[in-house]
């Protein structure tokens, strides 16, 4: 079966200097999304739909029902949506008002729905749910987004919806960050606990794991946990070093870990003063809140990355009301 063409739909965004967390292409492609997304989507839509255990009975003839925005935010999970209706309600279309990413507006009509009545009455809580909780993650980011300016904000991979909650945060005009594990190397406390050898302390584990990192293979995206100035400049010492030596230029990921904007401020400047700042992004992590944002935009960091753009968050509030019939 093949996946029908989404018109509107969200572009691949990119900062004036592109950021290796922004994984987006490796969602969508052209005019679709990559195998990789479909699949996820096509197990979440499924899953949705087994949770029905079909539905219940319903009317018969066919019917038109409205989608309307009761808040304003960002349409987020028109393709998904799409999906939903190919693989599971072929027989049912939707007529989209808005494209993907584009913002509503309360009382606005999303989409139309055209479709016989049991079908229409089987997807209403499986469509407003999936398009109430993407489009308010993608809110949610774009609030971050315009907050945190000049940086950038990303997601994490505490996700609860997958690919999903990623694809919206996207579409919000956040940066996916890694999809998964295998998506580049990330290197945390846990990695240099179990990787240490006896005797060796923090420091020394870090110089010893960074020199070890294959450059052909990761250095085009290499994320090092650090927690202290100490650690963010020994890890940028031995990426110089190894970069130096085979003539790249592919920037370390340095994730300041509960750092705080006042901790990065500082790892900057002694990164700076040391001549390694250009070697690196700065990424902050952990605590880091939307009333805060301020702080960090103007402590050097090149981006943060935080849980709350998509976990926790209030769904986008949309109604369907069916209008009439045949």
């Amino acid at each position: 079966m093949s996946f029908r063409t989404i018109q509107g739909r969200a572009t691949t965004r990119h900062g004036v200097a592109r950021l290796p967390h922004d994984r987006s292409e490796l969602l969508w492609s052209g005019d679709e999304p990559t195998a990789l997304f479909l699949d996820s989507i096509d197990r979440w839509v499924d899953a949705m739909v087994a949770d029905e255990h079909g539905g219940g009975v319903g009317p018969s003839g066919l019917v038109e029902a409205s989608i309307t925005a009761k808040v304003p935010g960002l349409l987020c999970g028109r393709p998904i949506a799409e999906r939903l209706l190919e693989r599971h309600f072929p027989e049912c279309s939707a007529q989209w008002d808005c494209n993907e990413g584009g913002a509503i507006s309360e009382g606005d009509s999303v989409a139309t729905l055209h479709g016989p009545a049991d079908d229409v009455l089987r997807l209403e809580r499986i469509l407003l749910n999936l398009l109430g909780r993407l489009s308010g993650i993608a809110t949610n980011t774009a609030n971050w987004a315009s907050a945190a300016r000049p940086i950038r904000v990303a997601a994490t991979r505490k996700t609860e919806w997958g690919l999903l909650d990623k694809w919206a945060i996207h579409s919000g005009g956040g940066l996916t960050h890694r999809l998964d594990r295998s998506d580049a190397l990330m290197l945390k406390e846990n990695d240099f606990s179990a990787m240490a050898k006896d005797g060796e302390d923090g420091l020394d584990a870090i110089l010893r794991v960074v020199l070890s990192i294959d450059m052909n293979e990761h250095a085009g995206f290499t994320v090092i946990e650090v927690q202290s100035v100490e650690q963010s400049v020994a890890a940028a010492a031995a990426w110089d070093s190894m970069q130096n030596a085979r003539g790249g230029d592919e920037k370390l990921v340095l994730l300041l870990d509960n750092m705080g904007a006042a901790g990065a401020g500082g790892t900057q400047r002694a990164l700076s003063e040391v001549g390694l700042r250009r070697r690196c992004i700065l990424e902050g992590s952990g605590g880091v809140e939307f009333e805060s944002l301020g702080d960090w935009s103007e402590s050097g960091v090149d981006l943060v990355s935080s849980s709350a753009l998509n976990r926790g968050v209030v769904p986008l509030d949309m109604s369907m009301l069916i209008g009439g019939g045949e």
